[in-house]
């Protein structure tokens, strides 16, 4: 056991993942030495940053926390804290059942989880953070929370209302990045379409991108989680007019049926939703969609996933991922459908919607056999180095295996010629010259 160490574990999103390196930082000046998901726990505190979104993040945070009160009791670390969104929305449910953990705090509870373990006050400022990606990308988190109260989800139960970064603060954050070497930000909020309305009464994400793309030393910027009721088509013209805007946007759509859209609580309807993906390929030519579809929400007829599997091949997403619906505790649907379609049928649903898109996949990959990419090096391999295009975020989107045919520094970029293409990877070598 190592004494004055910190070990975090971060579940989850991205989202979580920048406030486990803003409260690294802060324990850091103060005297700290901090490991972040390390192969070695030995720290004699553990702090786990929980997810609580659906079952299986769930499932996860609890065993995650078994696991490390087993640590504790055998002795090889010494306290054990837990924070983020599962004991933010059940604190006093965790409290009673896991009572070996030392102490429970809530999404946001910094201030006391800092001052239980540590006197002085920190004076780290407040977009300061360790990195704990490589060193050359990162996520940008522009906003929490979301107003928007879809039937299905928790997020406004857990993080409350959408509460923006001010435009100064996030510029002087990337900049800050920047210095340290961070070339490409991932852009990331539950809503990215409500940037700012809280703060200056309207839509400000264009300025805000456009803002960011200014920066020297800004290589890419990608856009995560827009919504797609109130979409600020502003943004287009900004990824279009930028060279480090990245042509790609993750905007969640879930349904394409007006029914199951309007139990969802989705603000938008079919032809609302045609009309919004038409005008992005319009004036954004090039661009890759990256989407999420839920299947097996209550009422979800065959009728209507028929039309949303004929709506997967026919937007022909370059992006897609999709889950089955799980009731949360709660929610609007909880409180007022019957979870009636069968796990089974679900499962089926949706395997039947990602088999379709693998074979979409594959033929827009193969689209780009020949072609030259620009690609960042992100590791090494013993065959290949890894990379990505602009089109494709870490973690959740295809990679770019590239031939060691000469030497490569990670983090660089690197024109590639694609010479294959499976489903879900690109197969490349550097172009020599």
């Amino acid at each position: 056991m190592t004494k004055n160490r910190i070990d975090f574990i971060t579940l989850g999103c991205s989202k979580n993942l920048v406030d486990s390196e803003r409260l690294m930082k802060r324990f850091q000046d103060l005297g700290y030495e901090v490991a972040h998901d390390s192969d070695n726990v030995c720290g004699e505190v553990v702090i786990i940053n929980t997810c609580g979104f659906i079952g299986d993040a769930k499932e996860e945070s609890i065993n995650t926390i078994l696991e490390y009160v087993e640590a504790k009791k055998e002795g090889t670390i010494e306290r054990l804290y837990v924070m983020g969104c599962l004991s933010e929305r059940y604190l006093a449910d965790l409290e009673e059942e896991i009572p070996e953990v030392d102490k429970y705090y809530g999404k946001f509870d910094w201030d006391n989880l800092i001052s239980d373990l540590q006197e002085k006050i920190p004076t780290t400022k407040p977009h300061e953070r360790m990195i704990t990606t490589p060193n050359h990308y990162t996520y940008l988190k522009i906003s929490e929370g979301c107003n928007r109260f879809c039937a299905f989800c928790a997020i406004p139960l857990i993080t409350g209302r959408h509460t923006s970064v001010p435009i100064e603060q996030l510029v002087e954050e990337v900049k800050d990045l920047v210095s340290k070497g961070v070339k490409e930000f991932n852009v990331i909020a539950q809503d990215l379409s409500s940037y700012g309305i809280d703060l200056y009464g309207k839509m400000m994400l264009p300025e805000l991108i456009e803002r960011i793309a200014q920066i020297n030393g800004v290589e890419w910027i990608r856009l995560h989680y827009a919504y797609p009721a109130q979409f600020p088509y502003e943004i287009l013209p900004v990824m279009a007019r930028y060279s480090n805007v990245c042509k790609y946007i993750d905007i969640a759509l879930q349904h394409i049926s007006n029914n199951v859209l309007d139990n969802m609580r989705r603000h938008i309807t079919k032809d609302e939703t045609l009309a919004l993906i038409e005008r992005i390929r319009t004036e954004v030519p090039g661009i890759h969609i990256r989407t999420t579809l839920m299947v097996g929400f209550p009422g979800e007829s065959d009728s209507e996933f028929n039309e949303l599997k004929d709506f997967v091949r026919s937007a022909r997403f370059e992006r897609m991922g999709a889950f089955a619906y799980c009731e949360e505790d709660g929610t609007y649907a909880a409180k007022n459908y019957s979870d009636s379609i069968p796990q089974e049928a679900k499962e089926q649903r949706l395997a039947e919607i990602m088999e379709l898109q693998e074979a979409i996949s594959l033929e827009i990959n193969e689209n780009k056999i020949g072609t030259i990419q620009k690609v960042v090096i992100d590791r090494e391999e013993e065959d290949y180095y890894i990379g990505r295009t602009q089109y494709d975020s870490p973690d959740v989107d295809p990679e770019v295996l590239v031939k060691k045919t000469t030497a490569l520094n990670i983090g660089e970029f690197y024109s590639v010629q694609i010479n294959e293409a499976l489903p879900f990877e690109l197969i490349g070598e550097v172009c020599n010259g």
